[in-house]
């Protein structure tokens, strides 16, 4: 959920749910420096391709509320919030945060994954959706991901 962290940290600091991608980066280059510009405008394609950020032009807008997410006074963000996850990740994440022991959540998706005979990324979802959590955005990413192949 770092990304989450790091999305949500320029618009609570702001106090908005709307930034222009400008502001959003110097929010987490130079105000909190956890990234460089480059590294900052990455972030904004990789949260933008997670669902987390809207582009409409030079505004960015949260699409969730930045204000529910907790932000940990030592909190940095890890390296790999600069790369896009799978739909699969994305999905194990979102258990992980909810609450779900990861091995568990991993073991009962490779089962489903056998008995439907379907991707690792459909099962994922599968599983995701029977727990009650809401699989909208990984759905439409591993629909893309099937596109690809």
């Amino acid at each position: 959920m770092s990304l989450r962290v790091a999305v949500a940290a320029p618009f609570r600091q702001r106090g908005k749910r709307e930034l222009e991608q400008n502001e959003f980066v110097v929010a987490l280059s130079l105000d909190r420096d956890w990234f460089s510009p480059d590294q900052a405008k990455r972030l904004v394609d990789v949260a933008t391709g997670e669902g987390l950020l809207e582009q409409d032009g030079t505004d960015l807008r949260c699409t969730f509320d930045p204000n529910e997410v907790q932000i940990p006074e030592d909190f940095v963000p890890a390296d790999d919030v600069l790369q896009e996850r799978s739909a699969f990740e994305q999905v194990l994440d979102d258990l992980v945060a909810s609450g779900h022991e990861k091995h568990e959540a991993v073991g009962a998706i490779n089962q489903l994954q056998q008995e439907l005979d379907v991707t690792i990324a459909a099962a994922a979802l599968v599983y995701a959706r029977q727990q009650g959590l809401d699989v909208s955005e990984a759905r439409t990413k591993a629909r893309g991901e099937l596109l690809e192949v």
